[in-house]
């Protein structure tokens, strides 16, 4: 007999720690936490039950209790409200734009414009590093203690990312602009990369060369996305523990044409050069493969980006010479650029 395994959010493995926390804004305006943990199917004695785990199924329906108790997109756990439907119109705007890069900016436009409570927009300044800071800090006055209005805006925008160019976006580090909280352990699943507490912002940081990304998806896929949150933003990330993952994500923070050499890496992941190819040949990889699969994909990825010419493509990719990089090109699929990028758009 054949068993399947439950699906991921049906499994309960949300710490306890967000019950309280999700419904602490409505608590204050009034709410009867009885009736709101019904709607979520959650029993009333395990808000006080700190091991009991909930499902992304649970979090997500008390979420919704929430909105609809408050009429508040910021869950009354802002200064002032976030009226129902912002984010939609929103998500609606910044799909217009055609790269990441554009939809955040949008997005950060849009904010800006409706909301006092958000600090929010994009700062491409290099002189620190060569990453990019995207900027998400929740002002509030007490409103927020758990920082569960402030850990939902930070997922909200990764995911939203990822889900509007088709691919988890590599996150380099995820900031907040407080101390290690007690439920710290739960950012490890729900993050993707370096956490940094105590810092002057909550944001996130990423490669510039990641906001060139195409949005590909459409209005309709869009409005499927929509009725699917919370639960879509509240999905953990898959993660790749493998050692060839480690140094994706590692090298994801370089410039294509200037990634780290094998000692170069190897200091960094502390270990042995030697014991890093070895341990990379046992998985069926080396680090120049990798370093051209990381070439390959963002080629391909930025090819669905009609606005970029193929010698854009060869730059950003980390090309000297269009020739080189169509001839490595045509070893990946077989076809010229602009031959594969026809293809593409007949389908």
């Amino acid at each position: 007999m054949i068993t399947r395994e439950p699906p991921e959010s049906s499994k309960a493995h949300i710490a306890n720690h967000y019950v309280r926390a999700s419904i602490g804004g409505a608590l204050r305006q009034g709410a009867d936490p009885l009736q709101l943990l019904s709607v979520a199917g959650i029993a009333p004695d395990w808000i006080d039950r700190p091991g009991q785990l909930i499902t992304e199924q649970q979090l997500s329906a008390l979420i919704k209790a929430v909105w609809r108790f408050t009429r508040d997109e910021f869950m009354g756990l802002a200064p002032r409200a976030c009226k129902r439907g912002v984010f939609s119109l929103m998500a609606e705007l910044a799909q217009g734009a055609s790269t990441l890069g554009g939809m955040l900016q949008q997005s950060a436009r849009f904010y800006t414009a409706v909301s006092d409570d958000l600090e929010i927009g994009l700062e491409t300044d290099s002189s620190q590093s060569p990453l990019v800071f995207y900027r998400l800090h929740l002002h509030h006055h007490g409103e927020d203690p758990e920082h569960f209005l402030q850990e939902f805006i930070l997922l909200m925008w990764q995911r939203f990312a990822g889900w509007l160019v088709g691919q988890q976006i590599p996150v380099a580090s995820t900031c907040f602009g407080y101390p290690v909280v007690e439920h710290a352990r739960e950012y490890r699943v729900m993050f993707l990369g370096e956490l940094l507490h105590d810092q002057p912002r909550c944001g996130f940081y990423l490669h510039p060369r990641f906001l060139q990304l195409p949005i590909i998806r459409n209005a309709m896929e869009l409005q499927a996305f929509l009725q699917d949150c919370p639960a879509v933003i509240l999905r953990r990330p898959v993660r790749d523990n493998s050692l060839q993952a480690r140094v994706r994500v590692l090298l994801q923070r370089y410039d294509l044409e200037q990634m780290p050499d094998l000692e170069a890496i190897s200091r960094q992941l502390l270990m042995a050069p030697r014991t890093l190819r070895r341990w990379l040949q046992e998985e069926g990889t080396s680090i120049r493969q990798i370093k051209e699969a990381l070439r390959r994909d963002f080629a391909l990825r930025l090819l669905g980006n009609e606005h970029l010419s193929v010698q854009e493509v060869a730059e950003q990719s980390g090309f000297a010479e269009v020739a080189a990089f169509c001839r490595a090109f045509k070893r990946w699929t077989g076809q010229p650029p602009a031959q594969w990028r026809k293809g593409r758009q007949r389908l």
